[in-house]
C-alpha cells in the first residue's frame, strides 16, 4: 500500500514518524504487509515475541518505578519499597493497560514491534506503523502470561535490581523469547 498523504495515515490506523524531513515537499511511505497470522491470530506471532517481551518488561518496570516514586519514606537501605499488595496491584495494572503506542513497523525489511521501551536501531526518515487490530490484546495476554509464569514476587525482586535484570528474567534464558534459539514448540500467548 503506497501512501502519499501523511495526513491520511491516522485514519488508516497507521502513524508516520518523521525523522529528518529537510527540504522535501512530499514524502511517501509503505505500510508493512501483514500476513494472516499477524492480522487475525489471537496469539503473538513467534517472530515478534522478543519485542513483545521487551515491551512487557519495560511497561512493568515503568509502572513499578512510578509507584515507588510516590512513596515518601525510604527504607534503611535508601530505597523505596512497595508492599506486596501494592506491587501485585501495580503489575496487574501494567498488564491491564490499553497498550497505546505499540504497533508493527518495518525496519530493514524486517517486521518489528515498536513503541515505548523498544528501540529497533537506525530508523528511516519516515516510517509507517500499524497500531490497530489485535496488538493491544496480544501484549496484554503476553504480560499476564509472564505474571503467571514468574509470579509477582520474582518479578518485583528483579525490578529492584534494575530494568536489565527484569528484562533478562522475562526474556532471557535458554527458553526465553529473546534467546538465540527459540523453542520449536508453539505456545499460545
Amino acid at each position: 500500500m503506497r501512501l502519499s498523504l501523511l495526513l491520511l495515515l491516522p485514519l488508516l490506523g497507521a502513524w508516520a514518524i518523521p525523522g529528518g524531513l529537510g527540504d522535501e515537499a512530499s514524502l511517501t511511505a509503505t505500510a508493512p504487509e501483514l500476513d494472516d497470522e499477524e492480522k487475525f491470530s489471537t496469539h503473538m506471532p513467534t517472530h515478534l515475541r522478543c519485542d513483545a517481551c521487551r515491551a512487557v518488561a519495560y511497561q512493568m518496570w515503568q509502572h513499578l518505578t512510578k509507584a515507588e516514586a510516590k512513596l515518601l519514606p525510604l527504607d534503611s537501605g535508601g530505597r523505596r519499597e512497595l508492599s506486596e499488595s501494592v506491587y501485585t496491584d501495580v503489575l496487574d495494572q501494567s498488564c491491564s493497560q490499553t497498550w497505546q503506542g505499540y504497533g508493527v513497523g518495518e525496519v530493514d525489511q524486517v517486521k518489528r514491534l515498536m513503541g515505548p521501551g523498544l528501540s529497533p536501531g537506525a530508523q528511516p526518515s519516515i516510517m509507517v506503523m500499524i497500531m490497530e487490530g489485535l496488538w493491544p490484546t496480544r501484549l496484554s495476554k503476553t504480560c499476564f502470561h509472564y505474571l503467571g509464569e514468574f509470579g509477582e514476587d520474582q518479578i518485583y525482586e528483579a525490578h529492584q535490581q534494575g530494568r536489565g535484570t527484569l528484562e533478562a528474567l522475562l526474556c532471557g534464558g535458554p527458553r526465553g523469547a529473546c534467546s538465540e534459539k527459540v523453542p520449536d514448540t508453539r505456545t499460545e500467548l
